[in-house]
């Protein structure tokens, strides 16, 4: 006990350096803090806002559209060539001024990929020499419609792919939020295996000291041999460069952790050695089945494959272009705005354009041949990386699955090497065993110590990496989700 409380004293004394507020952090409150403050999180959420923004675009391309369009005013002094009957060229000026303006509601049609317009647009003309007048030209609803026959429908790709695209997004930020806890586990227990370090070196070197000395006045009785006491001598040289390395160490680890969770440079951080680990049962196919439901991985593979459609069926549309072009409505053209309202006659366009390539030497169909060999690439690509993902979530399963035993074993080590060290010191002092099987116990103790935490380690790394994978929290078994409209906006 006192050895402890003795420990802790030189702890405190070491660090007072370091900063000038001391933090008590666990690793749940260190999770936390880097999921709200660490740039990591940062980036992770700049992603999804991008991703929410792009997705709210799409959805409002989708909706109809209110536009006015207008030239106020347009006005010409100028001389231009005019032909007469005779077929004879002359130049006469104009000086007018026009004033138009066109209101339209666009609606684009998913099923079709073509766009419909309702359209209103009236036309004022004002001669300013000669016969001085005004003319008004007004069409005061019209119809129109703007197809592509045999083009790739691109609204229609969309609705498809969009979608897919943004529940990625989505899930691409849950899973970026758990591998930031990752490295947060990472770095914190970086840290608290360098402050454990420090704590046994500090107890190492408290006790080569003490058994420096109490070697020193045997040797002045006789009791023990000069060799006896240079190997204590060594061992508390040792100790002492062991103490500046474990001291350095911390301090590096201190920063790194620090600059992570953005701390102030005066906060001295205290890592605390978890004490519980969740009770979970976690199986291969359950995890497999929550993957492939949830992960980012399976809507990319989803997304790639209908990207990858997406391009062939382009690439077949570019093969010949057909477009239809009608309009249906009323117009009418008077001197006063009144009478070009009133007295209306029928306005009626049809176009039907054509492009077909006759002589292209095979570019466009090797076009498509290109787009379909790269859709099997992509097809091959993503049934191995399927293969990949569930063969490195198996991995993973049965190495959390074993974590718990060996975390339970490295425990008990522990705590066995701790107390046979101790016994070992008290043996040692009455003359009972020898400075090589003492020395033997410590390291035995520090070994333990170490593999306990990295035993440690290693349990919530698997644990949070699982999760990342499968967007599922084991300790509450509920779906890893979050509000995503609050998220974007604060």
């Amino acid at each position: 006990m006192i050895n402890k409380l003795l420990n802790l004293i030189l702890l405190t004394t070491t660090f007072a350096a370091f900063g000038q507020q001391k933090v008590a952090l666990s690793l749940d409150d260190a999770i936390a803090r880097a999921r709200l403050k660490s740039v990591d999180a940062e980036v992770a959420l700049g992603e999804l806002r991008s991703a929410y923004w792009e997705y709210r675009t799409y959805r409002a391309d989708l909706l109809p559209e209110v536009n006015f369009d207008a030239t106020v005013p347009s006005y010409h002094k100028q001389y231009s060539t005019y032909m007469n009957d005779e077929g004879n060229y002359s130049f006469v000026q104009n000086n007018n001024l026009q004033i138009d303006g066109q209101l339209s509601v666009d609606q684009k049609i998913w099923f079709t990929g073509g766009t419909i317009s309702l359209t209103s647009q009236l036309d004022f003309l004002r001669q300013l020499d000669g016969i001085k007048y005004n003319r008004f030209m007004t069409v005061p609803v019209a119809l129109t419609l703007n197809q592509p026959i045999f083009g790739v429908n691109t609204v229609k790709w969309n609705r498809k792919i969009e979608p897919v695209r943004y529940s990625e997004a989505k899930a691409k930020f849950l899973s970026a939020t758990e591998e930031v806890a990752m490295k947060a586990v990472n770095y914190y227990f970086n840290l608290l295996m360098s402050r454990e370090n420090l704590s046994i070196a500090m107890q190492n070197h408290e006790n080569a000291q003490r058994l420096y000395q109490v070697a020193v006045e045997k040797r002045n009785m006789g009791q023990i041999s000069k060799n006896d006491l240079l190997q204590m001598e060594l061992n508390l040289l040792n100790a002492k460069s062991d103490l500046t390395e474990c001291q350095s160490n911390v301090k590096s680890n201190m920063f790194t952790l620090r600059s992570f969770l953005d701390f102030s440079e005066d906060v001295d951080i205290e890592p605390e050695v978890p004490s519980a680990v969740p009770n979970v049962d976690i199986t291969f196919d359950d995890a497999l089945n929550r993957a492939l439901t949830n992960n980012k991985f399976s809507k990319n593979l989803r997304r790639r494959q209908l990207e990858a459609e997406y391009q062939v069926a382009q690439a077949k549309g570019n093969m010949r272009q057909i477009s239809l072009f009608a309009q249906i409505g009323f117009t009418g053209a008077d001197h006063d705005i009144s009478p070009a309202y009133s007295n209306l006659r029928s306005n009626q366009i049809v176009e039907l354009g054509v492009k077909i390539p006759l002589i292209d030497w095979g570019k466009r169909r090797g076009a498509v041949k290109t787009a379909q060999s790269n859709q099997r690439v992509v097809e091959s690509r993503l049934r191995q990386e399927t293969m990949n993902f569930n063969q490195d979530l198996f991995v993973l399963v049965e190495r959390f699955t074993n974590q718990r035993e060996q975390l339970n074993i490295a425990q008990r080590a522990d705590t066995i090497a701790t107390q046979r060290y101790l016994t070992n010191v008290e043996t040692y002092l009455i003359g009972k065993i020898s400075t090589l099987d003492l020395n033997d116990s410590q390291v035995k103790k520090d070994e333990s110590r170490q593999q306990y935490v990295n035993e440690l380690y290693r349990f919530w790394y698997y644990y949070y990496q699982l999760r990342s994978l499968t967007l599922w929290d084991y300790a509450k078994n509920t779906g890893i989700d979050a509000d995503i409209e609050r998220i974007v906006h604060d």
